[in-house]
């Protein structure tokens, strides 16, 4: 990234792994935006993030940390931090400390996935984490799909990739030929910019064999929906749906981890074999993705044909309500909002 970097510290909601990785009484450590972390999940199956330093001493809670009934136990000196923060227990007194508290982060789950909220500034969430199931209307309940499974996700070591890169795939139409080997461009449908969503309908039509071996055209499409910056949820429709996540979750301030979910619907015939096919397709395309944007410079502004200019001009500065510099200070597209002279639609 250049000296014009985005920040890597954008406020919203960020995956930071899937429920099944946190068995009741486990414990986790944890690292994103700069800040160590512990996650554990408690004896009601409560999930817990916390800063990962005991207010005693300054232990890692988690290494070596256990969860007694809904707290976490310091491995160091037996002192107990309950899910609000505030210590429960000191072992050798009668007393807690009603002073120090750990400071607690904003969690969720839904469909199996573990989140949590990101404000550098300390703000508490201005919207819910949604299910993939609730924001399609043509999808249908998470009933007509298998679970993601393991064959259906797919996590990407830390790399540098920044969030922005998979946020602005919601308007780059022209790469799904060249880097998704889609047969053709597809047609953006419609764009609808929110608060804190940004909503879109591209439509493509498949090439398929038919029973008699025929070449066939089948009409499809995708249907995503991006929730800040950092969660890309999408329904894919046209041979078999697909719903998933991508999300990208900055760890410092140069990497982040990139994570994959993918539900496959259930179709009649189909064994496991072929679903995990299906789901395998769907991590592919991500992957293809990624072989991109982990060697991705950051270009500001953006030399853009005529045809793409309003889709990432709009993006990016809708993008910038979620970074903590505020409309003065991030500087994603001050040189790029209504400049036709960048874009190459001419040639």
């Amino acid at each position: 990234m250049t000296s014009m970097a985005l920040s890597m510290k954008p406020t919203g909601w960020f995956q930071i792994g899937w429920s099944d990785e946190l068995e009741v009484g486990a414990v986790l450590p944890l690292r994103y935006f700069g800040k160590d972390l512990v996650a554990y999940r408690t004896d009601d199956g409560e999930l817990v993030v916390m800063n990962a330093y005991c207010e005693h001493l300054g232990a890692n809670l988690a290494y070596g940390g256990t969860v007694q009934g809904n707290d976490i136990q310091c491995p160091f000196h037996g002192w107990r931090w309950g899910p609000n923060g505030r210590n429960t227990c000191i072992p050798y007194q009668k007393s807690t400390n009603r002073v120090r508290r750990i400071g607690v982060w904003t969690a969720a789950e839904r469909d199996g996935v573990m989140y949590v909220w990101h404000d550098a500034n300390g703000g508490e969430p201005t919207y819910d984490v949604p299910s993939v199931f609730d924001l399609f209307e043509g999808s249908g309940p998470a009933e007509n799909y298998h679970e993601a499974g393991e064959t259906g996700r797919y996590e990407h070591p830390k790399a540098p990739i920044h969030p922005q890169y998979a946020a602005e795939n919601g308007v780059d139409f022209a790469h799904f030929k060249y880097v998704h080997r889609a047969d053709e461009i597809p047609t953006v449908v419609s764009r609808e910019f929110g608060d804190h969503d940004f909503k879109t309908e591209l439509a493509l039509a498949f090439k398929v064999r038919g029973a008699d071996g025929e070449i066939e055209s089948v009409p499809g499409g995708t249907n995503a929906t991006l929730l800040g910056v950092g969660l890309g949820y999408a329904y894919a429709w046209g041979v078999g749906d697909v719903c998933s996540l991508s999300a990208v979750t900055p760890v410092d301030d140069e990497t982040s981890i990139l994570r994959f979910s993918a539900w496959a619907s259930i179709e009649p015939g189909q064994d496991q074999d072929k679903v995990a096919k299906r789901q395998r397709s769907a991590i592919n395309q991500v992957r293809a993705d990624i072989a991109i944007w982990e060697h991705q410079r950051y270009t500001e502004p953006p030399g853009l044909a005529t045809a793409e200019a309003a889709g990432f001009r709009d993006i990016r500065q809708w993008a910038r309500r979620f970074y903590p510099e505020g409309e003065k200070g991030h500087r994603v597209d001050d040189q790029l909002a209504g400049t036709d002279a960048q874009t190459a639609g001419e040639a």
